[in-house]
Order: C-alpha cells, then structure tokens, then sequence
C-alpha cells in the first residue's frame, strides 16, 4: 500500500509516473535499514488511509538530528479528517523524546492544496532555496 501511495502521490503532486518496481524496491530498502529512516501510517479498518516517510538528516551546528518528513500522502476519501494532523502530532511526540533539533519538510512549489495545508497547521517557509544535481 505504502508503495501505490507513493505511485499516487507523484501522479497527484508533480504528475510524475513513477516505476512501480523501483517505487517497491525503495520502500523496501527504507524498511530494511532503519538507518535511512521509517514510515508511520494511519490506518482505518485495517486499511492504511495516510503516510508519512521520516528522514535524518544530521546537523552539526546543532549536534542533533533534523528529522524530514517526506512521502506525505492521505487517500483522498479521508481528506480533510485531520489524518495528516494526527500522524505530526505523534512524529512530533516521537522526535522529542528523541531529541530531535526540529522537522522539516519540502513540498513541490505547484502543490497547493498540500502548501495550503503545511501552512494552515503552522508551518513556517524556510529562506532556503532546494536545487538538484545528478550523480
């Protein structure tokens, strides 16, 4: 589920087809290193409804962990049920007890409804700008 999620949220966001085997073979790789992070999910009636992936980045200046939080996807049909809401809350509990600097997160400029959402429950914008280099 976590990967059709991901296939999902591609399509919805930046209207991006992604290879499901690639997509499957990332996710596994991410559950089987807790190194590279974990994912936490929002389950109704034993059916995964919302996810989010955490990431680590570490920080230096701060000598602690800065966790993001990537792969957010709700299912449509449970929108607008405080579902994203509820899997921050415990990310937030989580990386206190952890000792956790502060989350972040990126969004695709375009995406608005998922801006709209990240600033409405306050989240503040970064002064950072975000480029990519291919290896």
């Amino acid at each position: 589920m976590i990967t059709t999620q991901n296939i999902a949220l591609a399509k919805e966001s930046e209207d991006i087809i992604l290879n499901p085997e690639i997509v499957l073979a990332g996710v596994k790789a991410l559950l089987s290193d807790k190194n590279k992070g974990f994912y936490l999910v929002a389950e109704e009636n034993n059916t995964i409804v919302g996810q989010v992936m955490i990431t680590v980045e570490w920080s230096d200046w701060r000598n602690k962990p800065i966790w993001w939080i990537q792969s957010v996807y709700v299912q449509k049909e449970s929108r607008k049920k405080k579902v994203f809401t509820q899997l921050l809350d415990y990310v937030r509990q989580k990386s206190r007890k952890q000792g956790v600097a502060f989350l972040r997160l990126y969004a695709h400029k375009d995406n608005r409804s998922a801006l709209d959402v990240y600033e409405k429950i306050g989240w503040k914008q970064e002064p950072y700008v975000v480029y990519h280099l291919s290896s």
